[in-house]
């Protein structure tokens, strides 16, 4: 078994990107018929905040069995918050949730300083969508990548001008989606946090 984790980091090599994943769907294909490769069981662990065009045939990210972390729900949240050895009621829990949802990256990322005593619950949901907060390098990185495509700024604008969910382009949608910026609601979107929603129509200057 090889598992490979962060495998996004490479996206940001075009040239090398092109020939690795295309290594990676071979390795896929020759699995199908050699009986030697058979015995290959690829795991590519990756998000999708940068894309870069890979031929169909050549993708190994539309192959095998994909699984899309999905967002944490209350219960989940208020087992990792024991596994992390805090003592909270439900109503401190919600209080995270208002912030960042269930959001797999945002609830661990808060509750592994929390849990070492590095900053306070209430300190970090004040911060938390500023430059200087805990998640200021995670939103910045977001920031700068929909300031790279004019399409996908301009849904996210739409996106976040409005306080109930929004139908917009199917492309972008999807894009947005699989950044984990927002959530489908039927077939309109919604962000998938307050944390986002408050961050970025600060900093793209877009009034509710």
């Amino acid at each position: 078994m090889l598992c490979l984790d962060e495998v996004d980091q490479v996206f940001e090599y075009p040239t090398i990107a092109m020939d690795f994943f295309g290594m990676l769907r071979a390795w896929h294909e020759d699995a199908k018929i050699k009986p030697i490769w058979k015995n290959l069981r690829l795991v590519i662990v990756h998000s999708k905040e940068v894309y870069i065009p890979l031929n169909i045939n050549q993708s190994p990210f539309n192959v095998g069995v994909p699984i899309e972390l999905p967002q944490l729900t209350q219960p989940q949240v208020v087992d990792l918050v024991k596994r992390h050895g805090l003592d909270w009621s439900d109503a401190v829990v919600t209080q995270l949730m208002a912030t960042v949802g269930g959001h797999p990256y945002l609830v661990r990322a808060a509750l592994y300083p929390i849990a070492r005593g590095e900053i306070s619950l209430e300190h970090l949901l004040q911060s938390a969508p500023t430059e200087g907060g805990l998640y200021g390098e995670h939103l910045r990185r977001h920031l700068l990548n929909l300031e790279g495509d004019e399409k996908l700024l301009a849904a996210m604008k739409q996106v976040i001008a409005v306080d109930h969910p929004i139908s917009i382009n199917t492309s972008e949608a999807f894009k947005l989606t699989s950044m984990g910026l927002v959530l489908f609601r039927g077939s309109e979107v919604v962000p998938s946090c307050n944390l986002y929603r408050t961050y970025f129509r600060e900093r793209l200057r877009v009034g509710a």
